[in-house]
């Protein structure tokens, strides 16, 4: 299928979004094949991006074109997993090093599931026909217990959301992640919203965290996203652009500007998701594009989930939005 463009006043270099086209009733969009719920991904080149699911530990490789993955990178032995999942929502590229992390909550049912409690990162790896990717530095499972720890987040009641499980109302779950311009990290939060306002936390200390040294916890901001959660966060230019969507399954899902700290986001009109369940966003190297990815594990095909079909059967969305 062809990818959906919608016009929207961008600069790429720092003014911001101002208005968009006339919605349409339901995007047209690309498929990419061999799996179904993406859930985080960035640029890698010109013509590739990389993507985590949050059913696997896998990391895969596709062309923006669409089709089947181009490269794999396996992660579950540098992660320490076993054959668990680690629930992988969030990734941000600093340089030639992207980080991802994962939710950092409980599973659906509410039971502890340790290693969901990870930051990590990967490097890219230029040379030949596709750019690829290396483990880099040690997994870090030291984020959960400093955010309880800091002082600035006591407010918060993060200690009780983290017992609960991550869908449910207060519990915890993170699924953004950006680098801001001078080399920190913002970890955004799908739930708990705290006075309906989706939270914000930075972490001052990326590489070093995966050298091995404890996160340091910096600013903490709350943003209102018309009492959505945080599906996925990324800087464009010198503000951010917000995928909110609700805390738990059903609700609405809508896209944002937000220039930082204590700014209020802003609603970006005209965008339709349709039947999209949008969780990763990026914009396109070396383009005035930003490509927006779906996480189909629950989108029945031949009246079966997604997620529960064969490798082979299964795929995701992505549209396409022109920056001007």
């Amino acid at each position: 299928m062809s990818d959906f463009r919608t016009r929207i006043g961008f600069c790429f270099l720092g003014a911001w979004l101002a208005a968009a086209a006339p919605a349409a009733a339901e995007p047209e969009s690309r498929l990419f094949n061999g799996m179904c719920d993406a859930s985080a991904a960035v640029p890698i080149d010109a013509g590739h991006f990389v993507v985590a699911s949050d059913e696997d530990n896998t990391l895969r490789i596709y062309a923006l074109a669409g089709g089947a993955p181009s490269g794999t990178v396996p992660l579950a032995g540098f992660l320490r997993t076993g054959t668990r999942e680690s629930d992988l929502e969030g990734a941000a590229r600093i340089g030639d090093r992207i980080y991802w992390i994962a939710s950092h909550g409980r599973n659906s049912s509410g039971k502890l599931r340790a290693e969901r409690q990870r930051l990590f990162a990967t490097d890219i790896v230029p040379g030949g026909a596709v750019t690829s990717l290396a483990p880099a530095g040690t997994p870090s499972t030291g984020l959960l217990p400093a955010l309880l720890a800091a002082p600035a987040l006591a407010p918060y009641g993060l200690a009780a959301a983290a017992e609960r499980a991550p869908e449910a109302a207060g519990g915890l779950n993170i699924e953004g992640l950006a680098a801001t311009p001078d080399g920190r990290l913002l970890v955004g939060f799908r739930n708990p919203l705290v006075d309906g306002k989706a939270l914000v936390v930075t972490l001052d200390n990326p590489a070093d965290i995966v050298a091995g040294a404890a996160p340091a916890i910096g600013a903490v901001s709350l943003v209102a996203l018309g009492g959505r959660g945080i599906r996925s966060l990324e800087r464009i230019g010198d503000g951010y652009l917000i995928v909110a969507g609700p805390t738990a399954d059903a609700g609405s899902f809508a896209l944002y500007r937000w220039s930082g700290g204590a700014a209020d986001p802003i609603a970006v009109p005209g965008i339709d998701f349709g039947t999209l369940r949008p969780e990763a966003l990026f914009a396109v190297a070396g383009s005035s594009e930003l490509q927006i990815l779906s996480d189909d594990g629950g989108v029945k095909i031949g009246g079966a989930e997604c997620k529960s079909l064969p490798a082979a059967q299964q795929h995701f969305r992505g549209i396409t939005v022109t920056l001007n």
